[in-house]
């Protein structure tokens, strides 16, 4: 089988490369990304001479090359991942997400319908998602796949319109796919400008520790490790034109975490306790700010046997001994663009 994973040189996207590369050895797995900001292929620098692994540079929204690469390889999976992903950003540059996470899944579904023509035993489109395209929780309650979509922001508005064509393209076209709807990650090789490694990488340098509004903003937290094995299940488990719910059954407020992380942080780094909590700087809300999400990861449980390996307490602090021994990596991923990026966001 030739397997393609888009976005494979992200931060989840990495992950699952690798855990497909060292899984898979009769698979031929090609990781098309575009290294833009957050693609990085320093993270997988222990995999790149397996023979059974290709990386291809480019980008999802080139329909020529798209095209070609399709009809080159003829691949008969294909794991989505490539997204632009941070709100953030998304608020600030809504077009750009328009670009990747609509026209770019586009680009890709008409490829892999017009190869295969109908054809389509054994093959599978596989279109990861995120739990934000669920719109907010109140106090109570768990989102299901079948809760109704009500995106918030750009970024999420343009994952539900991706996710709506996927259906669409299996609807019409009779194309294989399966979706899922992702909680926050967090682990190795996230790109800073994510909480947990942003407020990682601040408390090494004593920089403030930003925190959105009142700072009672509540996310279910997934150690990214897990869900690479889960989308493993869902792509060679999960049945056609199902949704899998993908959570940690694990809830923070966002101030919880960070004073959890700070307590973490002093204690890794030889520090009094309390020194990080002091630098929790609460800054300008976000527009659209949704109040709390929260998955129910009941199917994906019951139908494929899938549950997290690690508490979010194991996973933070595996997550914090990665990054203090990878600080040069940190340093690398955090010069140039990215400081300006920051500087405009949180100064």
């Amino acid at each position: 089988m030739n397997i393609l994973i888009t976005g494979g040189a992200g931060f989840i996207g990495s992950h699952v490369v690798r855990l497909f590369v060292d899984n898979y050895p009769n698979y031929h797995i090609f990781n098309l990304d575009a290294l833009t900001y957050a693609g990085n292929l320093e993270n997988l620098k222990d995999i790149e001479d397996k023979p059974n692994y290709t990386f291809v540079k480019g980008d999802i929204t080139d329909e020529f090359f798209v095209n070609n690469l399709f009809n080159s390889h003829k691949f008969d999976g294909v794991i989505h991942l490539a997204a632009e992903s941070h709100v953030d950003r998304s608020i600030v540059d809504p077009l750009a997400f328009v670009k990747t996470n609509v026209i770019g899944t586009m680009v890709l579904l008409n490829a892999f319908k017009n190869i295969w023509h109908g054809n389509y035993e054994n093959k599978r489109f596989y279109h990861v998602s995120t739990d934000e395209v669920y719109g907010t929780l109140g106090e109570t309650g768990l989102f299901t796949e079948n809760t109704s979509y009500d995106p918030n922001s750009p970024y999420s508005a343009s994952k539900a319109s991706s996710d709506h064509f996927v259906r669409a393209y299996g609807e019409t076209y009779g194309l294989p796919y399966v979706i899922s709807n992702c909680s926050n990650n967090y682990g190795q090789f996230q790109f800073p400008e994510k909480l947990i490694p942003l407020l990682i990488n601040n408390i090494i340098q004593n920089k403030a520790l930003p925190v959105y509004g009142d700072g009672n903003y509540t996310r279910d937290w997934l150690y990214v490790k897990d869900h690479a094995l889960a989308i493993d299940l869902v792509f060679h488990k999960g049945k056609n034109t199902e949704t899998y719910n993908i959570g940690g059954f694990n809830e923070w407020k966002n101030i919880d975490l960070v004073t959890l992380l700070c307590a973490q942080m002093d204690e890794k780094l030889g520090r009094k306790a309390g020194t990080s909590e002091k630098l929790i700087t609460y800054v300008k809300d976000r527009p659209g700010h949704d109040l709390r999400y929260a998955i129910d990861a009941s199917k994906i449980n019951k139908e494929l046997g899938w549950k997290p390996s690690v508490t979010f307490e194991q996973g933070l602090e595996i997550t914090i001994d990665w990054y203090l021994e990878n600080e040069i990596w940190l340093k690398n991923v955090t010069s140039g663009a990215y400081l300006e990026y920051y500087e405009k966001q949180y100064s």
